[in-house]
């Protein structure tokens, strides 16, 4: 087991930011950690990396008790905080190579994590000179330098541009596949993109643990289609694979298919030999971003 949380909970004073938490992720899973601001996301990272302590409960990662063997599960771990902190007087490269020096890294290993992160370009410049994007890159490069086993990223794709962004999520599921990775972000396509597996927390409690393909697979397809005159319930019940028909107004019905199958091309087809035409046809499928609504609203 790569993260074990058991009953975390943590106190601000009086306010209770984490309530028995628990979970678990395997080796080599890539979790997106969800949920609304201030729902405790960025606090039980702190915990995992041993950055706070816990008030109540226990964590493990890679075996060690973050607690108890801090530079152990530090060792570990590679971390991105929310807040890149970098030195921005430093030059990338002997910005990197200052961290291999406390990790008792050959500079030689600089060099490839350099190149891994798609650094090589902006190397010989100043940290203050780049844009956010690559000072994301920056950190990740120096959480990525020692092999950690574990990766924990709070909002690695903050503020980056679709490009950017595209280039991070490649370089996320790369190092995912010999690495667990431990994620939060806002960008519910981010995690639909990445990730095996959600966690969901909502005010200091894991509100849904859902693997993705699982939530694909069990989804419903759901149609909202407009024709341009009224027609029967049982006419359009006629239409393959349809579990429910709903007219939700004068000539608007919402159609939901029990098939993973895109009956897009279903629906027009069934519009063309009826003599119909579609004003309007539009997917309302259950994804991760309804989801999130459900479960925080």
């Amino acid at each position: 087991m790569s993260i074990e949380v058991k009953n975390i909970t943590k106190l601000y004073g009086t306010q209770k930011a984490l309530n028995a938490i628990n979970f678990t992720i395997n080796k080599g899973e890539i979790v997106g950690f969800l949920g609304p601001n201030g729902a405790g996301k960025s606090t039980l990272m702190k915990i995992l990396t041993g950055y706070i302590n816990a008030t109540e409960g226990e964590a493990l990662v890679n075996d060690f008790n973050v607690a108890t063997h801090k530079i152990e599960t530090q060792k570990s771990i590679g971390y991105l905080p929310e807040h890149n902190p970098l030195y921005l007087e430093m030059y990338v490269r002997e910005y990197l190579q200052f961290n291999a020096k406390i990790h008792k890294i050959p500079n030689e290993e600089v060099l490839k994590i350099i190149d891994k992160v798609g650094l090589t370009p902006e190397a010989h410049k100043k940290i203050s000179q780049l844009s956010k994007g690559y000072r994301q890159r920056v950190g990740l490069a120096a959480a990525l330098l020692h092999n950690p086993e574990v990766l924990i990223l709070d909002e690695p794709t903050t503020g980056l541009d679709p490009n950017q962004l595209l280039e991070i999520r490649s370089l996320i599921k790369e190092v995912g596949k010999d690495k667990t990775v431990l994620f939060s972000t806002h960008i519910m396509q981010e995690v639909e993109a990445v990730c095996d597996r959600v966690i969901l927390i909502n005010k200091g409690k894991i509100v849904a643990d859902k693997n993705l393909k699982e939530l694909k697979k069990n989804q419903d397809q759901v149609l909202e289609v407009e024709f341009d005159f009224k027609i029967e319930k049982e006419f359009i019940n006629s239409i393959s694979n349809l579990k429910k028909a709903n007219n939700i107004h004068d000539t608007s019905w919402v159609l939901t298919f029990n098939t993973s199958k895109d009956m897009r091309a279903v629906v027009f087809d069934f519009a063309h030999d009826n003599g119909l035409k579609i004003l309007n046809l539009t997917t309302k499928n259950k994804n991760l971003e309804s989801l999130f609504r459900e479960f925080t609203s």
